[in-house]
């Protein structure tokens, strides 16, 4: 077989193709291009789904200053104007007796400009403990809304970890089909060149043929899933992909023990804490439906000048002033109210097993990412066994098809299986680094803090104290 001594150009490939990819999708090697830690910052600062999810909380933070609202004064100014013209005809009764005195009459018309001026303040002194509720109930719902932030973050950091792990997988499985189809296209043209000298049948080239057709097929296979990688890296990340770097898993920020996963994620997970907000908000909600059913106590004050009194002629000017304190007893209301405490009562005993469920839900998501990061351990193991192994057996087949006791066929079948093997072990290291972050986020740890990039963190305590004390103003605090 003198073809398959040459084995310069093929075992060069052949070689190539061993020590390429696999290692590219897991190993730290160059820093010159993008890396994970820089698109998740990218990410952090400027995904827009992200923003949107903090301007909603930002939006919530308002729930307070309404809410506290209702310890504070309501005044109001009332101004009025017009022209009027006025015309009344006065009756004297005469008498009857001597002397007869004929009744008369009088008539008094004329034309004013009234005009008037009146501030009302009124003052809630007690309405049954709902504006404390209230209170209550929006600082529990900013508490939810900013653990609902925290979910986004994770959940969009998660889709960004296997964007770029995607792109990275992607770009290995692509240049291992490119290498692989130059190995497939030497190993044609020496079967070709054999075939001429009678060494080989027609057979041999017309199967080297078909592995070249199905490692082109495979080829472009990889390309379009590599261009579909780099429009999702670009929809998420927001950046045109360049060169990417290698990623390594994140199990240092992870607990040791499965155990110690699920007390830390049914506590602390991002969905649990929010569905103990939401019991709290629930259960505020029928105090404050409960709070209908009690007096309501205010003062209010009153005072209205007035010039040209309106339906008088001979009134120049006139006002009055008035404190009034009144009381309200609610009796029968329809029934709205009692159905209203019923249904805040059902509510809240759907938002208590919302939060079981959210648990459990925690606990199964923990369990399943566990599993799949033992696995994907466990499958790197594997798969680096088998490349080895088809490594040893396409060099074995190699030599004995030198000595012509094995066919073109056998290197082709050994150089599919080599190729299989490497796919195999990126995928396995892909997934490796992915399970690694989903079990973090499924903790509910994956966090820019945690994961120490070099990005000031998001702090909604800043814009909550900015508004919660403010009594007037429609610019926000970025001076929108």
């Amino acid at each position: 077989m003198w073809i398959l001594g040459r084995r310069t150009l093929v075992g060069r490939c052949a070689a190539a193709l061993v020590a390429s990819a696999a290692i590219a999708i897991f190993l730290p090697g160059s820093v010159s291009g993008e890396t994970l830690e820089s698109a998740l910052v990218n990410v952090y600062q400027n995904n827009p789904s992200l923003n949107s999810g903090r301007a909603s909380l930002r939006a919530t933070d308002e729930s307070v200053p309404q809410a506290l609202s209702g310890y504070r004064p309501n005044v109001s100014i009332a101004v009025s104007a017009g022209e009027q013209r006025l015309s009344s005809t006065t009756k004297t009764p005469g008498s009857a007796g001597p002397p007869n005195v004929p009744a008369t009459y009088s008539t008094e018309s004329g034309y004013n400009s009234p005009y008037g001026v009146g501030v009302t303040m009124t003052q809630t002194l007690f309405n049954g403990f709902q504006t404390e509720n209230r209170t209550r109930q929006a600082e529990s719902q900013v508490l939810a809304a900013r653990e609902n932030l925290r979910l986004t973050e994770q959940t969009i950091l998660l889709s960004a970890v296997t964007a770029y792990m995607n792109l990275l997988h992607d770009g290995a499985i692509l240049e291992l089909q490119q290498r692989n189809v130059q190995v497939l296209q030497e190993l044609l043209r020496q079967t070709r060149e054999r075939f001429k000298v009678g060494e080989v049948t027609r057979t041999d080239v017309a199967q080297s043929e078909t592995s070249l057709a199905a490692g082109r097929s495979q080829a472009l296979l990889a390309q379009a899933n590599y261009t579909a990688s780099v429009a999702t890296y670009r929809q998420i990340i927001g950046t045109t992909p360049g060169e990417v770097n290698a990623a390594t898993p994140v199990d240092r920020f992870s607990p040791r023990k499965l155990s110690e996963a699920l007390a830390i994620g049914g506590s602390q997970h991002p969905s649990v804490i929010m569905a103990e907000y939401n019991v709290d908000v629930a259960q505020l909600q029928v105090k404050v439906a409960e709070g209908t059913l009690y007096p309501t106590l205010s003062l209010q004050g009153n005072f209205q000048k007035n010039y040209m009194n309106v339906g008088n002629l001979d009134i120049m000017q006139s006002y009055t002033a008035s404190i009034l304190g009144q009381l309200s007893v609610p009796i029968y209301q329809g029934g709205a109210e009692y159905s209203l405490i019923r249904q805040a009562k059902e509510t809240l005993g759907q938002k208590r097993l919302d939060l079981e469920t959210a648990r459990e839900q925690a606990r199964q998501t923990i369990t399943q990412s566990w599993g799949q990061l033992d696995a994907a351990k466990a499958n790197i193991q594997a798969t680096q066994a088998q490349v080895q192994a088809a490594e040893t057996a396409l060099n074995g087949i190699r030599e004995e098809a030198r000595v012509g006791q094995r066919t073109t066929f056998d290197v082709l079948t050994a150089q599919q299986s080599l190729v299989n093997a490497r796919v195999a072990l990126v995928t396995a290291q892909h997934d490796r680094v992915v399970a690694s972050y989903t079990l973090l986020a499924a903790v509910g740890r994956l966090s820019c803090k945690m994961l120490g990039l070099h990005v000031p963190s998001y702090n909604a305590q800043v814009h909550y104290q900015q508004v919660r004390d403010s009594w007037a103003g429609v610019r926000t605090p970025d001076a929108r």
